[in-house]
């Protein structure tokens, strides 16, 4: 079997916290010493995190895909994105159980579809997609619902295509869901609604695909980013930006959005400190429990430590607990053999 070592690395990016590497065949993430006939070879090549906290990767000749069911579709990468919680896997080895080793990381790619099931309406053998792979999409070929991807436009690179993905459809749950913000879902001729929702890192990967949805249906947005990123907030649509880094940017913020009709918080950041300082701005801002809400990127399993004024809730994002529950399954799977 042939098989080769790989880091994972990260170069950051100024406006976003996902990285991509794309190469015709795989990725810049595999060594050039590999070698050509592996790169180029029709069957499947993965990078496998063989252990907890193990590194390097290991890539190596990976199982081909099963057929696809009849909603299925199978795609050759072109474009993977590393997001935060690959890295964090890696370096944790929290949320993979011991008995899913080894594990494939991953959830965005960019790629050609190769194989469609008999009821796939949306795409066709040769199209260029975007999906949230099911199965990690550290691999050459992948298999994906056809409810998870969507058509690439041929003016968008593969690069660009492959960091929507999983920001897209985290960043969609926070704000829509019944039990994080319900917020109106984005129209295509969108009618401004009056209302205004504060998003806590605008200039990240969730933050911006927030920014634009929000607009999108008919909000006002007041986006927190850092100094580097404000303008990159407004071209977005942002109506208001705060520096994160100023010590008063809680009362600047409370200042200038007292009395608008406040409908939330999104707040992607991970970080204790920055939810703590969105639940103090949620009391201050919000008049109901509908809008006294603070919503978070975290999975129910990662529950929020930190004291909660009075009337304001902090909710969880289903997205990431969905990826977990594969984890889960594929240990159940695994045993089950």
């Amino acid at each position: 079997m042939s098989s080769r070592r790989v880091r994972l690395g990260y170069k950051p990016t100024a406006a976003a916290c996902t990285y991509t590497y794309e190469t015709p065949n795989l990725w810049h993430i595999i060594p050039q010493s590999i070698p050509i006939a592996l790169m180029q070879s029709q069957n499947n090549v993965a990078a496998y995190l063989e252990a907890p906290r193990a590194s390097p990767l290991v890539v190596k000749t990976a199982p081909n895909p099963a057929p696809p069911s009849p909603t299925q579709v199978v795609i050759k990468a072109h474009s993977i994105a590393i997001n935060p919680l690959d890295f964090i896997i890696q370096q944790t080895g929290m949320i993979v159980p011991e008995d899913a080793y080894p594990f494939i990381l991953g959830n965005d790619i960019a790629g050609e579809v190769t194989a469609v099931g008999s009821r796939v309406d949306k795409v066709k053998p040769g199209d260029r997609v975007i999906a949230c792979a099911e199965n990690g999409c550290f691999q050459l070929l992948n298999t994906v619902d056809q409810s998870l991807l969507a058509v690439l436009p041929d003016n968008v690179t593969y690069t660009h295509g492959s960091v929507l993905p999983l920001a897209l459809c985290t960043a969609a749950v926070m704000l829509f869901q019944d039990d994080t913000l319900a917020l109106d879902l984005p129209k295509i001729d969108p009618v401004s609604n009056g209302k205004v929702v504060l998003a806590w890192g605008g200039g990240s990967a969730l933050g911006s695909c927030g920014i634009q949805m929000l607009k999108a249906a008919g909000y006002e947005v007041a986006a927190v980013a850092g100094p580097r990123n404000l303008q990159y907030c407004r071209d977005l649509g942002a109506d208001y930006v705060y520096d994160y880094r100023s010590t008063e940017v809680t009362n600047n913020i409370v200042a200038e959005l007292k009395g608008k009709d406040f409908a939330g918080i999104f707040c992607p950041i991970m970080s204790a400190d920055a939810i703590s300082i969105c639940t103090q701005i949620a009391a201050q801002l919000g008049d109901s429990q509908r809008n006294k809400v603070v919503a978070t990127s975290l999975a129910h399993a990662m529950p929020y430590q930190g004291e909660l004024p009075e009337g304001v809730k902090v909710t969880y994002c289903k997205f990431m607990l969905l990826i977990y529950s594969r984890l889960w399954l594929l240990t159940v799977y695994r045993l089950g053999r």
